[in-house]
């Protein structure tokens, strides 16, 4: 029997499921993401602070969005990137930045959430690529945070590649 062991050993492991793929972005590869389906881009217009992102290495930045125009300076992935164009509403809130590159900046901003009085923005990628939370009218508050996290994780973010700035 003593023999036999190893041998039943290395047959069992063969059989365990196999070790799902690792997410290249920030969120857990297959988890459903979810755009906010009530979201009204007309009240985006204005000066926004990023307040959060995931991965680390870079200066937060900020976005303003200005008649159908969006100048952006974000820290993404621990990437700083620029953009300035046009965007476009795609989809229930879903937004593309025309022309910017698709692999990086360009890359679907999906709004998760966004605060009653569109104080606080969270956006997602579906690639997970990147994410980040943008707050306007002063410090984000600790209930808007716990909030835009809870919202986060739902979507299969990794907490704990959150920076908080």
């Amino acid at each position: 029997m003593s023999r036999l062991m190893p041998i039943l050993l290395l047959a069992l492991a063969a059989c365990a499921a196999p070790k799902p793929p690792e997410s290249p972005g920030f969120r857990r590869a297959g988890t459903p993401i979810y755009s906010n389906a009530v979201f009204d881009a007309a009240r985006l217009e204005g000066d926004w602070v990023q307040v959060a992102g995931f991965g680390a290495g870079c200066r937060p930045g900020g976005v303003s969005f200005v008649g159908g125009q969006v100048r952006t300076k974000l820290c993404l992935g621990g990437r700083e990137q620029a953009f300035a164009g046009a965007f476009a509403v795609t989809g229930p809130g879903r937004l593309a930045l025309r022309g910017a590159a698709p692999d990086g900046i360009g890359a679907p901003w999906w709004v998760i959430w966004v605060d009653t009085d569109y104080r606080t923005l969270a956006i997602g990628t579906p690639d997970g690529s990147f994410g980040f939370l943008l707050n306007r009218g002063g410090p984000l508050p600790a209930d808007r945070l716990t909030a835009a996290r809870e919202i986060f994780e739902w979507n299969g973010y990794d907490l704990s590649r959150l920076t908080v700035y």
